[in-house]
């Protein structure tokens, strides 16, 4: 095994001078670190099958370290969904949600009946993935000490396996690699230039991601969307079948998913966009109800979801269907959880005239 790991910089959407700013400053300064193959690629949830960024990707071996604007979290699963698989890492920057300390009876007993998750498809390689988001930090150097401790604590792990030892190549920039000239630790690279890289931006994409460490399986996303976005492998476990089915801007089905399993890396609230969640859940304000995106009736997930998913129909042409299609029973028998301090402080936020 190699003395070096992989770093990934995955571009932000759009040319934001601050953002372009920030991710220049990365790729100069980790050129310059020993150990280190760096790469950049167009933003991850817009590499299509055959894009170049995400071939080079998928040829990939070893430990890798990803640089992009999304939620760590929803970052791991994107990649795991393209089959860039292995074992999630985790950072000091974006330490993972503590499971909840302070548990209802109830909620330890709804714990304790959960299904347990599905978990990633397939072998898992030997191998660590760590993803960082960009908008944790506004200067470079905080990732590069980042990634510094990460290949420390990589080399320590891999002569504790009696690994190879590293092949003490010069660190190289690829833009984009695919099979050509050059080689990766995987067989022959092609680099290519910040030119060609620009001549060939990908279009951008709306799709759910699924997080298998939550997902129990349950199936209610394949009954409530109505759009043909999801589907079962010959296993039976759920999949995003038809991601460009989805419709943009649309998160309903991530409301309705019992284990906050269902992510869409670009949605505005960081709950659905894959911010750290904990055993039973997460963000319990949804920032849409605070600033006034609630629905009448109390503003609950589920008719949120119904409408969202109501208004891409009408979109469609189709017919309106509310709540009376795919909506679980679990969801509708489910009795009111008791009210605790943050429901008052919800309440009262609402009736401020802002």
């Amino acid at each position: 095994m190699s003395g070096k790991i992989t770093v990934v910089i995955s571009q932000a959407q759009g040319k934001h001078p601050v953002k372009r700013g920030l991710e220049e400053s990365l790729a100069a300064a980790l050129l310059m670190e020993p150990g280190i193959d760096l790469s950049i690629v167009p933003h991850l949830v817009d590499l299509q099958p055959g894009h170049t960024g995400r071939l080079y990707l998928e040829g990939v071996t070893g430990d890798v370290v990803v640089l992009g604007w999304l939620y760590p979290r929803a970052a791991f699963w994107l990649l795991d969904r393209i089959g860039v698989k292995g074992q999630e890492g985790t950072s000091p920057m974006h330490p993972k949600a503590e499971d909840d300390e302070d548990l209802t009876e109830e909620e330890k007993a709804e714990l304790a009946e959960r299904p347990p998750a599905i978990g990633p498809s397939g072998a898992i390689p030997d191998r660590v993935i760590t993803c960082l988001d960009l908008r944790h930090k506004d200067k470079h150097e905080p990732y590069v000490e980042e990634i510094r401790r990460i290949l420390a604590e990589t080399r320590a792990r891999r002569q504790s396996k009696q690994a190879q030892q590293s092949a003490g190549k010069a660190p190289v920039l690829m833009e984009l690699g695919l099979p050509g000239n050059g080689t990766n630790g995987n067989g022959p690279i092609k680099s290519f230039s910040p030119e060609e890289l620009l001549q060939a931006p990908p279009g951008r994409r709306w799709y759910p991601v699924i997080d298998y460490s939550r997902c129990t399986n349950c199936l209610e996303c394949l009954d409530f969307c109505l759009f043909g976005v999801y589907g079962a492998d010959g296993d039976g476990r759920i999949t995003v079948e038809n991601q460009d089915n989805c419709k943009k801007g649309c998160p309903a089905c991530s409301r309705v998913c019992p284990h906050q399993a269902i992510m869409f890396p670009e949605y505005k609230t960081a709950a659905i966009a894959g911010a750290p969640v904990g055993a039973i859940g997460g963000l319990k304000i949804d920032l849409s109800k605070l600033f006034g995106g609630g629905v009448g009736g109390g503003g609950d997930a589920i008719a949120l979801a119904a409408q969202e998913r109501d208004r891409e129909l009408v979109k469609d042409g189709r017919e309106a269907v509310g709540l009376a299609a795919g909506i679980p029973k679990r969801q509708t028998d489910k009795a009111p959880a008791a009210r605790d301090e943050l429901d008052d402080l919800v309440d009262a936020i609402d009736k401020l005239d802002i």
